[in-house]
């Protein structure tokens, strides 16, 4: 039995101080927690970082486009009111042709030249390929 007495004996002295072991233990671990959650976060930021970088440039090339547009549109819109005011000028000639008697006769004899012309171009295609 003594050596029993010996082994627990030995065995007690050998953990009496597992308590503070483990408390230890216990702070060293929370410190590292700690450590590894802040470079957790310090991961997350830089991340965010990046996404907030790629976005801007993002947005920029968005904006860079959409200026663009704009320019085209009013390029456009400024071609359309030239092609107005020519459509417009054309109109008012062939008003003041169609306003004479003599000019609408002219006007007509240059369509049916037109038309019969058009005419003979289809009636040879069609004999020539048919």
């Amino acid at each position: 039995m003594s050596s029993r007495r010996e082994h627990r004996a030995s065995r007690s002295a050998l953990f009496d101080d597992y308590d503070g072991l483990e408390e230890g233990g216990l702070k060293l671990s929370s410190s590292y927690s700690h450590e590894i959650k802040e470079h957790d976060n310090d991961n997350e930021m830089d991340n965010l970082k990046e996404r907030v970088v790629f976005l801007k440039r993002l947005t920029g090339d968005i904006h860079e486009e959409v200026e663009g547009h704009n320019r085209l549109l009013d390029r456009m819109g400024n071609s359309m009111d030239a092609t107005r005011g020519i459509m417009s000028g054309t109109m008012d000639r062939f008003k003041m042709v169609f306003e004479k008697k003599s000019n609408r006769r002219m006007c007509t004899l240059v369509v049916a030249f037109v038309v019969s012309f058009l005419i003979v171009y289809y009636l040879i295609r069609v004999l020539m390929h048919g």
